[in-house]
């Protein structure tokens, strides 16, 4: 495995990741969205500039439903920026649906999911195979 022999499995996975952080302003707009939106679903597409998530991006066409939201990733601009996707969950689980697990692999690297009551401790981040991601709230 890479990394130093001093550094646990999670720092490894945590260090070999792309993105490391996300901006305060970024995750209360999350947080806003996936409330605004309650009890259907909100969805977006992340943007990072270097390690950071930067911005939310509102895909147009998104359909947002009491049970899924459906987002056009194909309605977004080529921008190499988007490194993922972020949805709320509008249960009490941040955890990844089938369906997203298969989203997750199609679109990026990070992904967030917000669950309800939307607050700064119900989000979760993974990465494209499903597995848990730590950021960084800057």
């Amino acid at each position: 495995m890479l990394g130093r022999e001093d550094e646990t499995p999670n720092q490894r996975q945590r260090s070999e990741h792309p993105v490391q952080k996300i901006e305060k302003e970024v995750l209360e707009t999350i947080i806003e969205s996936a409330k605004a939106a309650h009890p259907n679903e909100f969805a977006g597409a992340l943007r990072a500039e270097g390690d950071t998530i930067t911005a939310v991006l509102l895909v147009p066409g998104t359909v947002q439903g009491a049970r899924h939201a459906v987002i056009r990733m194909n309605r977004l601009p080529v921008d190499r920026s988007v490194v993922g996707v972020v949805h709320s969950h509008p249960s009490k689980s941040a955890r990844p649906s089938k369906e997203d697990l298969q989203l997750f692999g199609k679109h990026g690297h990070t992904h967030i999911i917000i669950h309800h009551p939307y607050t700064e401790t119900t989000w979760r981040t993974w990465n494209h195979r499903g597995e848990p991601v730590h950021l960084d709230v800057v």
